[in-house]
């Protein structure tokens, strides 16, 4: 849909002359059955040799396993500014419902990961290998169906990413931040600089209504440079001032952390 067509027809008569100031075309709505969706957990460890053996996990048996199960690719991630440390990321894409329900079964009818995954898994009670693990369900947006893994993974190109939540105050200003992004915000931000790898609906989780997305940088400045041309950009500007789009009216709470990828992060 054309941007001016969709903001003159859903924003107030007073703002209705806004479309005309943002050029383009809103992202095309993805078809049914496009869209990915997306769990992500987060494990909360204890400093010291746990450290090593959930890595070993994740790295060995987890993901080998997920793989041949068909599910990729993953992204592992250590905190390297926020809260909990140490706290390990894992964001996982599914291509549909039913293999995101069937994928952990699957995994667990793997002879091979039962063998390697044994050092963890058989663990006592006594001696867990994670304190917690909180996870969430997803599904893409319409305005970016798919996750779109940043180049140079294969190369382990140095790279740091931003995971951030977006809260609101109830379910439909939930889905106004959501379209706001469909119609010209993730634009805005590929032009910026700002490089997403997801956007995601939170299904299941906590501190709903949410919405999650992620973002890939080379470094901090590289960082520091995007959010700093994206805040000064006249076409979000405008679109962040249209009424039913402001931060008071339809976000209630934003929340980010810095991670740096394992070595053998897929993402």
């Amino acid at each position: 849909m054309n941007r001016r067509a969709f903001l003159t027809s859903t924003v107030t008569a007073g703002a209705a002359g806004l479309a005309a100031a943002l050029p383009g075309h809103a992202a095309q709505p993805a078809a049914p059955g496009q869209r990915e969706y997306y769990e992500l957990r987060r494990y909360q460890l204890r400093r010291g040799a746990k450290q090593k053996l959930f890595d070993d996990y994740v790295s060995q048996a987890a993901i080998p396993a997920m793989n041949r199960a068909g599910v990729k690719p993953i992204g592992v991630f250590n905190v390297m500014l926020g809260p909990d440390s140490p706290s390990v990321y894992v964001l996982i894409r599914y291509e549909s419902l039913e293999q995101f329900a069937t994928a952990s079964d699957r995994m667990r009818s793997d002879e091979e990961y039962r063998r390697l995954a044994a050092p963890y898994t058989d663990l006592p009670a006594t001696d867990p290998g994670y304190i917690r693990v909180e996870s969430s369900l997803m599904v893409a947006f319409e305005g970016m169906p798919k996750l779109e893994v940043p180049s140079g993974v294969a190369e382990k190109k140095p790279r740091i990413f931003e995971l951030r939540i977006y809260e609101s105050h109830s379910k439909k200003a939930n889905k106004k931040k959501i379209e706001m992004f469909n119609i010209g915000e993730i634009a805005i931000f590929r032009r910026t600089g700002l490089t997403p790898v997801f956007f995601g609906e939170t299904l299941i989780g906590t501190r709903l209504p949410n919405l999650t997305y992620l973002l890939v940088f080379d470094d901090l400045a590289a960082r520091d440079k995007a959010w700093s041309t994206f805040v000064a950009d006249p076409e979000w500007k405008t679109l962040s001032t249209t009424p039913g789009y402001t931060d008071p009216e339809i976000v209630s709470n934003i929340s980010n952390v810095l991670l740096r990828p394992t070595s053998y992060s897929q993402i």
